[in-house]
């Protein structure tokens, strides 16, 4: 081994326990193993899509006239996400940022009329407000809006509620200002009736087919 410098390789082994050690002290920090391997949700599956399509609902036509863009269809983007550690981590992080600077409020306390889909102001918005906002935000982030699909359910009171559906290869997972995790449709509770169709601007029926409640739906 000619020209090695024997000091220089002391000095090299000589870190070698010092660098075995600061791996151990950061994997004992709290966190740490999350911010390495985002904890990954339970397997979901696909809701199925029932035929004859679904009754249009008119204050999302009068959103659509108002912000084409974010209702256009592309049919070149995919219906469905590959959900990856760091996929998942952001759809994490965006529902819980708007969940938390979002206070819902009734259209009709809000605006004064009864139906009303728009983008939250001032801080404010009803639960379609809510859902467009994360999908507008999940969409800047790089996801494709095609997967994710504006969803009415009956929640746990029997009330017209609206969510955000992502279509992933690991089943449909829920985007709710109602619930602090984001779930797979089966363990939310709700009835599902109908979601925005990946094919056109129409929707699509869900055969109000009922989820069972679970308690990781509390902190409604």
């Amino acid at each position: 081994m000619a020209g090695r410098n024997p000091s220089a390789a002391v000095i090299r082994l000589a870190g070698v326990p010092l660098l075995a050690a600061a791996f151990i002290a950061a994997a004992a920090l709290p966190g740490h193993a999350k911010n390495l391997r985002p904890k990954m949700p339970a397997d979901s599956d696909a809701v199925a899509v029932y035929p004859g399509g679904a009754k249009p609902i008119q204050a999302r036509e009068e959103f659509c006239n108002r912000n084409p863009a974010d209702c256009a269809i592309d049919l070149a983007e995919p219906e469905a996400i590959e959900l990856t550690p760091k996929v998942w981590k952001t759809i994490v992080r965006i529902n819980k940022q708007v969940n938390s600077t979002i206070i819902p409020v009734t259209d009709q306390d809000y605006v004064g009329v009864i139906d009303r889909w728009e983008f939250p102001k001032e801080g404010m918005g009803d639960c379609e407000d809510i859902q467009l906002l994360k999908r507008r935000k999940l969409e800047e982030a790089g996801f494709p809006r095609r997967a994710m699909r504006m969803t009415v359910v009956l929640d746990e009171v029997g009330a017209g509620h609206a969510v955000l559906m992502i279509r992933t290869n690991r089943g449909d997972y829920i985007l709710d200002n109602k619930a602090k995790a984001v779930l797979p449709w089966r363990k939310t509770g709700y009835t599902y009736i109908k979601r925005e169709s990946a094919e056109n601007l129409g929707w699509v029926s869900l055969g109000t087919v009922v989820a069972a409640p679970v308690s990781a739906t509390a902190g409604r």
